[in-house]
Protein backbone atom coordinates (compact mmCIF):
# COMPACT_ATOMS: atom_id res chain seq x y z
CA UNK A 1 0.00 0.00 0.00
CA UNK A 2 1.01 3.64 -0.94
CA UNK A 3 2.26 6.19 1.77
CA UNK A 4 -0.59 8.61 0.37
CA UNK A 5 -3.26 5.65 1.09
CA UNK A 6 -2.11 4.66 4.48
CA UNK A 7 -2.50 8.62 5.64
CA UNK A 8 -5.82 9.33 7.34
CA UNK A 9 -6.03 12.40 4.39
CA UNK A 10 -5.21 9.18 1.67
CA UNK A 11 -8.29 7.54 3.05
CA UNK A 12 -10.44 10.02 3.21
CA UNK A 13 -9.85 10.38 -0.52
CA UNK A 14 -10.16 7.31 -1.16
CA UNK A 15 -13.49 6.90 0.61
CA UNK A 16 -14.71 9.82 -1.49
CA UNK A 17 -14.18 8.48 -4.61
CA UNK A 18 -15.49 5.15 -4.21
CA UNK A 19 -19.10 7.05 -2.76
CA UNK A 20 -18.72 9.18 -5.58
CA UNK A 21 -18.72 6.34 -7.82
CA UNK A 22 -21.85 4.44 -6.19
CA UNK A 23 -23.36 7.74 -6.47
CA UNK A 24 -22.80 7.87 -10.28
CA UNK A 25 -23.50 4.60 -10.91
CA UNK A 26 -26.79 5.06 -8.71
CA UNK A 27 -27.54 8.36 -10.97
CA UNK A 28 -27.01 6.07 -14.14
CA UNK A 29 -29.26 3.40 -13.32
CA UNK A 30 -31.88 6.38 -12.30
CA UNK A 31 -31.77 7.51 -15.85
CA UNK A 32 -31.24 4.10 -17.65
CA UNK A 33 -34.74 3.06 -15.49
CA UNK A 34 -36.37 6.32 -16.53
CA UNK A 35 -35.58 6.35 -19.91
CA UNK A 36 -36.88 2.72 -20.15
CA UNK A 37 -40.55 3.47 -17.91
CA UNK A 38 -40.76 6.28 -20.46
CA UNK A 39 -40.50 3.98 -23.61
CA UNK A 40 -41.35 1.16 -22.36
CA UNK A 41 -44.86 1.72 -23.46
CA UNK A 42 -44.33 2.86 -26.68
CA UNK A 43 -42.63 -0.19 -27.42
CA UNK A 44 -44.75 -2.34 -25.91
CA UNK A 45 -47.42 -1.05 -28.46
CA UNK A 46 -44.88 -0.95 -31.15
CA UNK A 47 -44.60 -5.24 -30.72
CA UNK A 48 -47.82 -6.06 -29.78
CA UNK A 49 -49.58 -3.73 -33.12
CA UNK A 50 -47.05 -4.32 -35.51
CA UNK A 51 -44.30 -6.67 -34.70
CA UNK A 52 -46.19 -9.45 -33.27
CA UNK A 53 -48.85 -9.52 -36.16
CA UNK A 54 -46.08 -9.60 -38.96
CA UNK A 55 -44.81 -12.67 -37.33
CA UNK A 56 -48.10 -14.25 -37.06
CA UNK A 57 -48.57 -13.58 -40.87
CA UNK A 58 -45.18 -15.71 -41.38
CA UNK A 59 -46.29 -18.18 -39.49
CA UNK A 60 -49.40 -18.51 -40.89
CA UNK A 61 -47.51 -17.99 -44.27
CA UNK A 62 -46.23 -21.66 -43.66
CA UNK A 63 -49.32 -23.51 -42.93
CA UNK A 64 -52.71 -24.45 -44.72
CA UNK A 65 -54.66 -22.98 -42.05
CA UNK A 66 -58.01 -21.66 -43.54
CA UNK A 67 -59.90 -18.92 -41.84
CA UNK A 68 -62.37 -20.31 -39.28
CA UNK A 69 -60.67 -23.88 -39.50
CA UNK A 70 -59.98 -25.16 -36.25
CA UNK A 71 -56.62 -27.25 -37.14
CA UNK A 72 -53.92 -26.55 -39.14
CA UNK A 73 -50.79 -28.46 -41.05
CA UNK A 74 -47.37 -26.98 -41.57
CA UNK A 75 -46.43 -27.10 -45.59
CA UNK A 76 -43.08 -25.17 -44.87
CA UNK A 77 -42.84 -23.14 -48.37
CA UNK A 78 -45.84 -25.06 -50.28
CA UNK A 79 -47.96 -21.79 -50.01
CA UNK A 80 -44.88 -19.64 -51.59
CA UNK A 81 -44.04 -21.84 -54.55
CA UNK A 82 -48.15 -22.48 -55.37
CA UNK A 83 -48.18 -18.23 -55.10
CA UNK A 84 -44.77 -17.79 -57.38
CA UNK A 85 -46.55 -20.54 -60.18
CA UNK A 86 -50.03 -18.76 -59.98
CA UNK A 87 -50.89 -17.21 -63.11
CA UNK A 88 -53.64 -14.77 -61.34
CA UNK A 89 -50.41 -13.63 -59.06
CA UNK A 90 -48.38 -12.51 -61.36
CA UNK A 91 -50.82 -10.76 -63.65
CA UNK A 92 -51.96 -9.10 -60.33
CA UNK A 93 -48.40 -8.41 -59.81
CA UNK A 94 -47.76 -6.90 -63.05
CA UNK A 95 -50.90 -4.86 -63.35
CA UNK A 96 -49.84 -3.57 -59.72
CA UNK A 97 -46.00 -2.35 -60.87
CA UNK A 98 -47.89 -0.54 -64.29
CA UNK A 99 -50.28 1.08 -61.65
CA UNK A 100 -47.56 2.67 -59.61
CA UNK A 101 -45.42 3.26 -62.77
CA UNK A 102 -48.32 5.60 -63.64
CA UNK A 103 -49.32 7.04 -60.66
CA UNK A 104 -46.29 8.01 -58.65
CA UNK A 105 -44.68 10.13 -61.85
CA UNK A 106 -47.86 11.42 -62.77
CA UNK A 107 -48.79 12.78 -59.16
CA UNK A 108 -45.29 13.69 -58.43
CA UNK A 109 -45.16 15.83 -62.36
CA UNK A 110 -48.69 17.40 -61.93
CA UNK A 111 -48.86 18.30 -57.57
CA UNK A 112 -45.52 20.28 -58.67
CA UNK A 113 -47.03 22.31 -61.66
CA UNK A 114 -49.78 22.95 -59.51
CA UNK A 115 -48.07 24.10 -56.48
CA UNK A 116 -45.55 26.21 -58.53
CA UNK A 117 -48.91 27.65 -60.73
CA UNK A 118 -50.29 28.19 -56.70
CA UNK A 119 -47.36 30.15 -55.32
CA UNK A 120 -46.61 32.30 -58.47
CA UNK A 121 -50.11 33.98 -58.30
CA UNK A 122 -51.35 36.73 -56.70
CA UNK A 123 -55.08 35.92 -55.63
CA UNK A 124 -57.38 32.92 -54.28
CA UNK A 125 -54.25 31.23 -53.30
CA UNK A 126 -56.86 29.48 -50.26
CA UNK A 127 -59.27 28.80 -52.77
CA UNK A 128 -57.29 26.60 -54.92
CA UNK A 129 -55.58 24.89 -52.12
CA UNK A 130 -58.55 23.65 -50.40
CA UNK A 131 -60.12 22.91 -53.91
CA UNK A 132 -56.79 20.78 -54.97
CA UNK A 133 -56.78 19.29 -51.52
CA UNK A 134 -60.16 18.19 -51.31
CA UNK A 135 -60.15 15.27 -53.11
CA UNK A 136 -57.46 13.32 -50.59
CA UNK A 137 -59.94 14.43 -47.22
CA UNK A 138 -62.55 13.07 -49.07
CA UNK A 139 -64.33 9.48 -48.14
CA UNK A 140 -62.91 7.55 -51.29
CA UNK A 141 -66.16 4.85 -51.54
CA UNK A 142 -68.13 7.87 -52.22
CA UNK A 143 -65.72 9.65 -54.63
CA UNK A 144 -65.18 5.97 -56.15
CA UNK A 145 -69.15 5.44 -56.64
CA UNK A 146 -68.92 9.16 -58.14
CA UNK A 147 -66.36 8.02 -60.73
CA UNK A 148 -68.35 4.72 -61.93
CA UNK A 149 -71.32 7.59 -62.47
CA UNK A 150 -68.34 9.45 -64.66
CA UNK A 151 -67.28 6.89 -66.47
CA UNK A 152 -70.66 5.19 -67.16
CA UNK A 153 -70.40 3.80 -70.75
CA UNK A 154 -73.78 5.44 -71.87
CA UNK A 155 -75.14 8.32 -69.72
CA UNK A 156 -71.52 9.05 -68.00
CA UNK A 157 -70.30 12.61 -68.71
CA UNK A 158 -66.73 11.87 -69.60
CA UNK A 159 -68.51 9.65 -72.74
CA UNK A 160 -71.07 12.47 -73.34
CA UNK A 161 -68.39 14.76 -73.43
CA UNK A 162 -66.09 12.54 -76.12
CA UNK A 163 -69.74 12.58 -78.28
CA UNK A 164 -69.92 16.15 -78.20
CA UNK A 165 -66.51 16.31 -79.67
CA UNK A 166 -66.82 13.97 -82.43
CA UNK A 167 -64.26 11.87 -80.36
CA UNK A 168 -64.96 8.14 -79.71
CA UNK A 169 -65.70 6.90 -76.31
CA UNK A 170 -64.92 3.30 -74.29
CA UNK A 171 -66.63 1.27 -71.60
CA UNK A 172 -63.63 2.80 -69.02
CA UNK A 173 -64.26 0.30 -66.36
CA UNK A 174 -64.81 -2.69 -68.68
CA UNK A 175 -62.51 -3.08 -71.34
CA UNK A 176 -59.05 -4.45 -70.58
CA UNK A 177 -56.97 -1.90 -72.39
CA UNK A 178 -58.41 0.96 -70.82
CA UNK A 179 -59.34 -0.40 -66.72
CA UNK A 180 -55.72 -0.12 -65.44
CA UNK A 181 -54.98 3.21 -66.80
CA UNK A 182 -58.44 4.49 -65.81
CA UNK A 183 -58.08 2.98 -62.57
CA UNK A 184 -54.89 4.94 -62.28
CA UNK A 185 -56.25 8.46 -63.51
CA UNK A 186 -58.30 8.09 -60.24
CA UNK A 187 -54.98 7.14 -58.06
CA UNK A 188 -53.45 10.68 -59.54
CA UNK A 189 -56.74 12.36 -58.64
CA UNK A 190 -56.75 10.96 -55.22
CA UNK A 191 -52.82 11.50 -54.29
CA UNK A 192 -52.64 14.80 -56.19
CA UNK A 193 -53.90 17.42 -53.26
CA UNK A 194 -51.31 15.67 -50.94
CA UNK A 195 -48.50 15.92 -53.35
CA UNK A 196 -49.53 19.76 -53.88
CA UNK A 197 -49.83 20.13 -50.02
CA UNK A 198 -45.99 19.50 -49.60
CA UNK A 199 -44.51 20.93 -52.74
CA UNK A 200 -46.01 24.16 -51.65
CA UNK A 201 -44.59 23.47 -48.02
CA UNK A 202 -41.51 23.23 -49.89
CA UNK A 203 -41.94 26.39 -51.94
CA UNK A 204 -42.27 28.48 -49.14
CA UNK A 205 -38.94 27.06 -47.44
CA UNK A 206 -36.42 27.98 -50.17
CA UNK A 207 -34.21 31.51 -49.30
CA UNK A 208 -35.46 34.05 -51.62
CA UNK A 209 -31.55 34.77 -51.80
CA UNK A 210 -30.85 31.92 -54.15
CA UNK A 211 -33.39 33.46 -56.66
CA UNK A 212 -32.00 36.62 -56.17
CA UNK A 213 -28.19 35.18 -56.59
CA UNK A 214 -29.60 33.30 -59.49
CA UNK A 215 -31.07 36.32 -61.06
CA UNK A 216 -27.26 37.86 -60.61
CA UNK A 217 -25.62 34.72 -62.07
CA UNK A 218 -27.46 35.14 -65.23
CA UNK A 219 -30.48 32.38 -64.20
CA UNK A 220 -33.53 35.53 -64.92
CA UNK A 221 -35.18 32.76 -67.10
CA UNK A 222 -38.55 30.74 -64.95
CA UNK A 223 -36.63 27.53 -66.58
CA UNK A 224 -33.22 28.82 -65.55
CA UNK A 225 -34.88 29.71 -61.91
CA UNK A 226 -36.66 26.06 -62.22
CA UNK A 227 -33.76 23.81 -63.03
CA UNK A 228 -31.04 25.51 -60.69
CA UNK A 229 -32.89 26.71 -57.67
CA UNK A 230 -36.25 25.29 -57.22
CA UNK A 231 -36.00 21.13 -58.06
CA UNK A 232 -32.32 20.82 -56.12
CA UNK A 233 -34.05 22.76 -53.47
CA UNK A 234 -37.01 20.87 -53.17
CA UNK A 235 -35.43 17.44 -53.21
CA UNK A 236 -36.03 15.96 -50.10
CA UNK A 237 -39.55 16.89 -50.34
CA UNK A 238 -39.97 15.14 -54.00
CA UNK A 239 -37.93 11.84 -51.87
CA UNK A 240 -40.35 11.72 -49.37
CA UNK A 241 -43.76 12.66 -51.83
CA UNK A 242 -42.12 9.24 -53.85
CA UNK A 243 -42.27 7.05 -50.91
CA UNK A 244 -45.25 7.95 -49.41
CA UNK A 245 -47.34 8.09 -52.61
CA UNK A 246 -45.40 4.57 -54.13
CA UNK A 247 -46.46 3.13 -51.10
CA UNK A 248 -49.86 4.69 -50.87
CA UNK A 249 -49.92 2.80 -55.09
CA UNK A 250 -48.82 -0.11 -53.71
CA UNK A 251 -51.86 -0.37 -50.94
CA UNK A 252 -54.58 0.29 -53.60
CA UNK A 253 -57.29 -1.67 -52.84
CA UNK A 254 -61.00 0.65 -52.28
CA UNK A 255 -61.10 1.25 -55.10
CA UNK A 256 -60.82 -1.95 -57.46
CA UNK A 257 -63.11 -3.25 -54.62
CA UNK A 258 -65.75 -0.73 -55.88
CA UNK A 259 -65.46 0.00 -58.83
CA UNK A 260 -64.09 -3.22 -60.93
CA UNK A 261 -63.39 -5.98 -58.42
CA UNK A 262 -60.33 -7.37 -60.59
CA UNK A 263 -62.19 -7.58 -64.07
CA UNK A 264 -62.43 -7.67 -66.17
CA UNK A 265 -60.57 -10.95 -65.97
CA UNK A 266 -57.55 -10.31 -63.93
CA UNK A 267 -56.90 -6.68 -65.95
CA UNK A 268 -57.64 -4.79 -63.04
CA UNK A 269 -56.31 -7.10 -60.11
CA UNK A 270 -53.65 -6.00 -58.28
CA UNK A 271 -51.65 -7.29 -55.15
CA UNK A 272 -54.06 -6.38 -52.06
CA UNK A 273 -57.17 -7.13 -53.69
CA UNK A 274 -55.38 -10.55 -54.33
CA UNK A 275 -54.78 -10.90 -50.64
CA UNK A 276 -57.80 -9.77 -49.39
CA UNK A 277 -59.95 -12.33 -52.32
CA UNK A 278 -57.47 -15.13 -51.61
CA UNK A 279 -58.16 -14.93 -47.82
CA UNK A 280 -61.34 -13.86 -46.85
CA UNK A 281 -63.14 -14.73 -50.09
CA UNK A 282 -61.75 -18.11 -50.55
CA UNK A 283 -60.49 -18.26 -47.28
CA UNK A 284 -57.24 -20.11 -48.49
CA UNK A 285 -55.86 -17.69 -45.32
CA UNK A 286 -51.91 -19.75 -45.45
CA UNK A 287 -52.12 -18.92 -49.27
CA UNK A 288 -52.95 -14.96 -48.41
CA UNK A 289 -50.78 -14.88 -46.04
CA UNK A 290 -47.79 -16.01 -47.93
CA UNK A 291 -49.25 -13.55 -50.53
CA UNK A 292 -49.32 -10.87 -47.85
CA UNK A 293 -45.03 -11.44 -47.25
CA UNK A 294 -44.18 -11.49 -50.81
CA UNK A 295 -45.69 -8.26 -50.65
CA UNK A 296 -43.91 -6.89 -47.70
CA UNK A 297 -40.66 -7.94 -49.32
CA UNK A 298 -41.24 -6.18 -52.57
CA UNK A 299 -42.38 -3.09 -50.31
CA UNK A 300 -39.93 -3.02 -48.37
CA UNK A 301 -36.77 -3.89 -51.14
CA UNK A 302 -38.41 -1.05 -53.14
CA UNK A 303 -38.68 1.64 -50.85
CA UNK A 304 -34.98 0.76 -49.67
CA UNK A 305 -33.70 1.04 -53.28
CA UNK A 306 -35.70 4.04 -54.18
CA UNK A 307 -34.28 5.82 -50.56
CA UNK A 308 -30.93 5.00 -51.41
CA UNK A 309 -30.71 5.71 -55.52
CA UNK A 310 -32.75 9.44 -54.48
CA UNK A 311 -30.60 10.63 -51.29
CA UNK A 312 -27.77 10.23 -53.17
CA UNK A 313 -29.03 13.02 -55.56
CA UNK A 314 -30.93 14.84 -53.21
CA UNK A 315 -29.55 18.15 -51.77
CA UNK A 316 -30.17 19.02 -47.62
CA UNK A 317 -29.68 22.64 -46.94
Amino acid sequence: MSLAASTPSGKTATAAASVAQKALRRHRLAETFTAWSLAGPAIILLFALFFLPVLAVFVIALTDWQFGASSLSFVGFGNFREVIADEGFRASFVNTIVYVAIVVPGTIILGLVIALSIESGRSCRAFYRALHFLPFMATLTAMAIAWEALLHPTIGLVNQTLVSLGLPTANWLRDENTVLPTLAVIGIWQNLGYAMVLFLAGLKSIPRDLYDAADIDGADMWLDRLRTVTLPMLGPVTMFVFIVVSLRAFETFDTVQILTQGGPGHASEMLMFTLYRESFEYLRTGYGASVAVIFLFIVVALTLIQTRVMDKRVHYQ
